[in-house]
């Protein structure tokens, strides 16, 4: 960056012009004398720091490592659930959130921004919030900042209506809402704090994120968005998904009152096996709230929570345009606030059992939010296969769509099964058993294995005695680069996303790292393997082609396949890699992926295949580049249906990886990477690999 003067006739370059700027006034001294910072405050106050919510994320400080879309949910849902993460891939790659720590940053101004143009001493005067997300100490000490500052004055503004006022209460109260704002502006209010903790018998609560959009939108109309921080109270932002959706619809603080509250409910009740103090649960939770909005950041290559704030980058789905053009049509989210207003307090006396409820959102409840794959669909499919119970498939593929496909409108099954192949998935991830007993079935019916990521074993490239072979046909390229050899190239797979954990890169923990897992991956036993979020040769479409080129030169007859997960634009990022001269494109949906993902990522990343795929054969076709590439789609395909539905819209082969475990006896027990899976599928336990009873005949 440089500076020309024409006027005066000089040219000031990059280093003298920031010299220049920063001596223009005393910016140290504004800032030591008027800036705030918040843990002062607390120091002063004698605080001490509260809580948490979920067990994983108190003692160990993380997110919980492992569902139905939203606007397909059969129970209410929180308005947060219609709102997608978005990612970069191919083009962008991603930011590694632990190895670019150092220049991420969670810390935050509030206050009036003032004019740039006309800088003075007083706009250094700001509040620093070393974290966006309050403790109750945190929170008290904002409410009481008056007394160190008396020009720092907030306005509360209560989020709730009557019951009684029905569905036009709900947008009739956020148009106040934003009313009582501009008038809070206008009084030099600093903060304004949108809370609902007033809900009664008689009141309703406005979901927190629909009031702080609205808010944040009408202040921008109005010009004063830069003159006041919008501080959110809320009970219902309780996961980290909820917390980052606030931030980027303007939200610069949340208290998140009621997980403060379960805090003290976890040690009572003694969900908590570690001897944590209130202080260590509470540190742990802020850590992994912390750690999990860097992680989402870094998908999108966002550095600092300033630059994130207010951004709005999520695909949403199942939202009308008018709810997200205004604040994120109004009648069905107000009557998924009545009914949860009404689960709390219900008309009649109702004796409900002890505890919080158990939604179902993460693990199948009775009673509760649908799956796709509950205790009666892996029944039946296990009983359809093992005993060739063509009743019980019958009930199993019509719990997914009751329509069937007549026989004589579809190839020859011989011909057809050609086209399928395996989900990537490791021998590491999977036991050498199950990966084997996939490799053969797909050997058997023509199909193609694909290795997954940490190569595989040598032996398996032989001919066994009684002429089958283990051999997967799918050998995979991913940013760790683990087993990959010349001999092992044969048709390439490049992992550049991958569904639950695009932009998150992998981990295979240590105590799964087995000695011959090591050898095939080149590594060592017991240590944890990473592979990282960006591939580091990889940080344009110029370079993926240049990897594509040097893996076709390596095996010039290898087919080579790009794997990308389905979002909006997709089709614009399939364009490139198919002029990137990639041979297949594999289209992932936001159900894949889901083995030892964080449920940020299985619940609130990617978007269903269907719609990635239907805009890339459309753009392809477009730009007239459909001859060069076939496509390939995964996520969660289970039935024939679900075959012809992709083929109608533009694939020409078709992955499948979580029915073909449940057809091998995995049981969704979603604890594939704690190494004991208890029908040896995901463990590298001998113990416990010793129950695996599949077997390949049960995937055919």
């Amino acid at each position: 960056m440089c500076l020309v003067d024409m006027t005066e006739g000089w040219i000031l370059d990059n280093i003298e012009l920031k010299m220049l700027t920063a001596r223009k006034y005393p910016f140290k001294q504004w800032i030591e004398s008027q800036q705030i910072r918040l843990p002062e405050i607390l120091n002063s106050l004698g605080s001490s720091i509260q809580a948490s919510l979920t067990e994983p994320m108190v003692t160990d400080g993380k997110e919980v490592l492992s569902s139905m879309l939203a606007c397909m949910a059969t129970q209410p849902c929180l308005i947060y659930n219609f709102f997608r993460q978005m990612f970069a891939q191919v083009a962008n790659p991603p930011i590694d959130p632990i190895c670019e720590s150092n220049v991420m940053f969670l810390e935050c101004s509030l206050g009036a921004e003032g004019n740039l143009h006309a800088l003075e001493e007083s706009q250094a005067g700001q509040l620093v919030l070393p974290s966006p997300i309050l403790s109750v100490k945190g929170f008290e000490a904002l409410q009481h900042l008056r007394n160190f500052k008396p020009i720092w004055s907030f306005k509360i503004i209560d989020i709730t209506f009557e019951k009684r006022a029905g569905v036009p209460g709900y947008s009739s109260l956020l148009q106040q809402i934003c009313e009582v704002a501009s008038d809070a502006v206008k009084d030099h209010a600093c903060i304004i704090i949108l809370s609902d903790p007033a809900v009664r018998p008689e009141l309703v609560a406005v979901p927190a994120l629909a009031a702080t959009g609205a808010v944040h939108h009408h202040l921008i109309a109005t010009k004063e968005c830069s003159k006041v921080a919008l501080i959110v109270e809320t009970g219902k932002a309780r996961e980290v998904h909820h917390l980052w959706v606030l931030l980027g619809y303007g939200a610069d603080g949340i208290f998140p009152y009621l997980e403060m509250e379960v805090i003290l409910k976890i040690p009572r009740e003694g969900l908590v096996k570690a001897s944590l103090s209130e202080n260590d649960l509470t540190e742990n939770y802020h850590q992994a709230t912390d750690n999990g909005i860097l992680k989402v950041m870094s998908k999108m290559e966002i550095l600092t929570l300033q630059g994130y704030k207010c951004t709005q980058i999520f695909e949403v789905l199942g939202l009308h345009k008018t709810v997200v053009d205004w604040c994120t049509t109004f009648g069905l989210l107000a009557l998924d606030a009545f009914d949860y207003h009404k689960r709390g307090y219900p008309s009649c006396n109702t004796v409900l059992p002890p505890g919080l409820p158990e939604s179902g959102d993460y693990h199948w409840n009775d009673g509760s939010e649908a799956h796709i794959n509950d205790l009666v669909a892996i029944a039946n499919l296990q009983e359809a296969i093992q005993s060739k119970n063509q009743l019980a498939y019958n009930t199993y593929s019509q719990r997914s769509n009751r329509q069937s496909i007549p026989l004589k409108k579809v190839e020859p099954w011989t011909e057809l099964v050609k086209q399928f192949c395996t989900g990537a998935m490791s021998y590491g991830l999977i036991s050498s058993e199950v990966n084997s007993a996939l490799a053969i079935a797909m050997n058997r019916l023509g199909g193609k294995s694909n290795t997954g990521e940490g190569g595989k074993d040598p032996s398996r490239s032989q001919i066994m005695p009684n002429g089958e072979a283990m051999r997967s046909g799918i050998k995979l390229v991913a940013s760790g680069q683990f087993g990959v050899t010349s001999n092992y190239l044969s048709d390439i797979q490049i992992k550049m996303a991958q569904c639950a954990k695009t932009g998150k890169g992998g981990k295979l923990p240590g105590h799964k790292v087995s000695e011959s897992i090591a050898k095939t991956r080149h590594s060592t036993p017991g240590v944890g393997l990473i592979s990282l979020p960006p591939h580091h040769d990889i940080y344009s479409i110029e370079d993926l082609k240049q990897l594509i080129y040097n893996l076709k030169c390596t095996n010039p007859r290898a087919r080579v396949l790009v794997k990308l997960v389905s979002e909006v634009g997709f089709g614009i990022v399939a364009s490139g890699v198919a002029k990137a001269k990639a041979d297949y494109i594999l289209n992932s949906g936001h159900d894949g992926g889901t083995g030892a993902s964080r449920w940020t990522g299985i619940k609130y990343a990617r978007l269903p295949w269907e719609l990635g795929l239907a805009e890339t054969h459309q753009t392809i076709v477009h730009n007239n580049l459909r001859g060069r590439v076939c496509l390939q789609t995964n996520g969660q395909i289970r039935t024939g249906h679900d075959v012809a539905i992709a083929a109608m819209l533009g694939a020409k082969e078709f992955g499948f990886a979580t029915t073909p475990l449940i057809a091998m006896g995995c049981i969704m027990m979603r604890r594939c990477h704690q190494n004991t899976c208890p029908v040896g599928v995901a463990t590298q336990d001998p113990e416990l690999r010793a129950k695996f009873t599949g077997q390949p005949n049960h995937v055919i």
